[in-house]
């Protein structure tokens, strides 16, 4: 298999925009950080992202499981805010994020009308729940199975170390669609008359916006900085100490996902801190690209066709006796 590929072609740490053939000069690889401990939940990325990539407005239906008005990521969804209303009953204290309460300024106990003790209620129920929200992206994965399958080409890598869909050069084939496994590509289908229709479709981190030294327009219109966009080793080390901070205020919970080039994919582009497990958040606990498979099936291979080759020689030889 080392004749065939050079270490860590199909898994493990590289950079990517390197891999892809990009010269010295190249950018230093691009990338969000998202941190959910700070996301409103407001959904200005998803419009902002809208808006700028000219991605279609539609689909938006109540889903009756949740106050998330745009389902999932998809073709028409390239950013997505999920929000998970999670219950006092997983056995975790709630923290009291200081919402507004309907009192008036400096009512309670001088905490005002966003402190916990505006209440004057002595016999109100704490809050059973709380919100987690998380606004999901395509990960830009270090080893990308949507590129790797792509027959046509049209899935690229960038200078800047991110995937981009040429839409002039896709076919519609869909194989990438099952070789994400994040689930994020999925192939146009509506609505009726908008562009790219049948074409692959996903987040392009904004990549016209790069090549002119502006940034992603979801991270710009992001109002608490929960989207951070940079160098991903600068990124890295900024979330690191993220954790580190969160954990010293007691949020044990609080982890990393995506971050970690020794995973499956190779570390993402995109990577995020979490509150709670990846399952919580829609997202696989231990994604895995498919070419990482290809030289346990390369070896498999070879050694049942030399099975075949040596059973096929014993038969030819003893029949010549």
């Amino acid at each position: 298999m080392s004749s065939l590929f050079k270490e860590n072609d199909l898994w493990g740490p590289l950079d990517p925009s390197a891999e892809a053939g990009y010269g010295e000069d190249r950018p230093k690889r691009k990338g969000f950080f998202t941190d959910t401990s700070i996301c409103i939940g407001c959904k200005a990325c998803e419009v902002a992202c809208k808006e700028w990539n000219d991605v279609p407005a539609d689909h938006f239906d109540m889903l009756g499981s949740s106050y998330d008005n745009s389902h999932s990521l998809n073709a028409n969804q390239w950013r997505h805010v999920a929000f998970i209303e999670q219950p006092s009953s997983r056995g975790r204290a709630t923290v009291d994020l200081g919402m507004p309460d309907v009192g008036p300024p400096g009512s309670g106990d001088g905490a005002g009308a966003y402190g916990a003790a505006a209440s004057e209620d002595p016999d109100a129920s704490p809050m059973d729940f709380r919100w987690l929200m998380s606004s999901d992206v395509c990960k830009h994965c270090t080893h990308a199975g949507c590129l790797d399958v792509c027959p046509t080409g049209a899935l690229i890598r960038t200078e800047f170390g991110t995937v981009v869909v040429q839409d002039d050069v896709c076919n519609g084939c869909g194989y990438c669609v099952p070789a994400c496994p994040y689930g994020v590509i999925e192939r146009r289908k509506e609505p009726e008359g908008a562009k790219n229709v049948g074409i692959a479709q996903k987040c392009t981190l904004c990549y016209d916006r790069l090549d002119a030294g502006k940034v992603p327009a979801c991270a710009q219109a992001c109002p608490t900085q929960s989207i951070q966009f940079g160098d991903v080793e600068e990124l890295r080390e900024r979330a690191n100490q993220r954790v580190e901070r969160l954990h010293e205020a007691g949020v044990m919970d609080a982890r990393l996902y995506g971050n970690d080039p020794d995973d499956g994919v190779g570390g993402t582009g995109a990577f995020f801190l979490l509150l709670d497990e990846p399952e919580v958040y829609g997202f696989p606990p231990d994604p895995v690209v498919p070419t990482r498979d290809l030289p346990h099936m390369f070896r498999q291979a070879s050694r049942a066709a030399v099975t075949l080759a040596v059973g096929a020689a014993v038969v030819f030889l003893g029949r010549r006796r």
